[in-house]
């Protein structure tokens, strides 16, 4: 299986370097795609988990993945998903926009997120006109994949109506605008 670089995958060491900080854990990549950042994660944890609602992505990660012995794909929605064990990290890269946000962050409360934002706001445009060149350098430097076959949604909320939500649901929550047009949310459960 390849190896790509996207806008979401740049945000991979980041997660990384958080997994890595923490001790061996259960983890949960929310809307996996082919499982290249569940692949990257093995090593760094007792279990990695993806969840992935497309039957034809789901088993290109399933495929990827099937070396490695903690490492499994589940072809179901985060909305449906029951597990045996709590998680110790929840990681959404690009997939909470999928979801019903007030939903979704609630069946979360312990999470990591890598998110897209809607521009609502003059300021929202503004910033992400002044990212477009650095964007478009970052992704030719890197030899952008545009298109790795997994389903994209256009973001629906805002940064500000994502902060504002997050605030009432996970109170402490840190979020700052990212590069891509992503933002960081990150929150520890108390």
């Amino acid at each position: 299986m390849h190896t790509c670089w996207n806008h979401n995958s740049a945000y991979h060491p980041w997660l990384l370097g958080i997994v890595a900080g923490q001790p061996r854990s259960r983890v949960l990549d929310v809307g996996c795609g082919d499982g290249l950042l569940l692949e990257k994660l093995a090593p760094l944890a007792d279990a990695v988990v993806g969840l992935e609602p497309d039957s034809a992505t789901a088993r290109r990660a399933a495929e990827r993945l099937a070396h490695l012995p903690h490492a499994r794909v589940e072809k179901e929605s985060f909305a449906d998903h029951s597990p045996e064990h709590p998680y110790d990290v929840i990681i959404f890269v690009a997939s909470l926009h999928h979801m019903d946000l007030t939903a979704a962050l609630t069946k979360a409360r312990e999470l990591l997120v890598v998110g897209l934002a809607a521009n609502r706001s003059p300021g929202d445009w503004i910033i992400s006109a002044l990212q477009v060149l650095p964007v478009r350098l970052g992704s030719w430097l890197h030899g952008e994949t545009r298109d790795i076959g997994v389903p994209v949604a256009a973001p629906r909320e805002s940064l500000a109506e994502i902060r504002s939500t997050a605030r009432q649901l996970l109170p402490g929550a840190r979020i700052r605008r990212g590069l891509y047009y992503r933002y960081l949310l990150r929150w520890t459960k108390p």
